[in-house]
């Protein structure tokens, strides 16, 4: 991580990392789309056991980073929140089509 002389800098560093962030979220989301199309149904998109071992592996992961688990387990939580309603949009317009 670069040393930041003054706000600029880190703003411009956010900025960077935004850059990256944004195209690998919309790669999770086109995954995210497809694991629609292999649910049988609405109920199944909710998968809590994926979800409590994502959230683990991504805590470890930060303990790794140095960073705090904590907050990444937050960040973690509202993204897949948020996948979650967008995977159920998905599955209806997908099994919606089939019939």
């Amino acid at each position: 991580m670069a040393k930041c002389r003054n706000l600029a800098d880190v703003r411009d560093n956010i900025d960077r990392l935004d850059r990256q962030i944004v195209p690998l979220l919309a790669e999770r989301a086109g995954y995210v789309r497809q694991a629609a199309g292999f649910k049988e149904t609405k109920a199944a998109v909710v998968d809590q056991a994926r979800i409590e071992s994502i959230v683990l592996k991504v805590r470890h992961m930060a303990n790794e980073e140095g960073c705090d688990p904590d907050v990444i387990e937050r960040i973690y939580r509202s993204m897949i929140d948020a996948f979650i309603i967008f995977e159920s949009q998905e599955w209806v317009h997908l099994h919606d089509a089939e019939k």
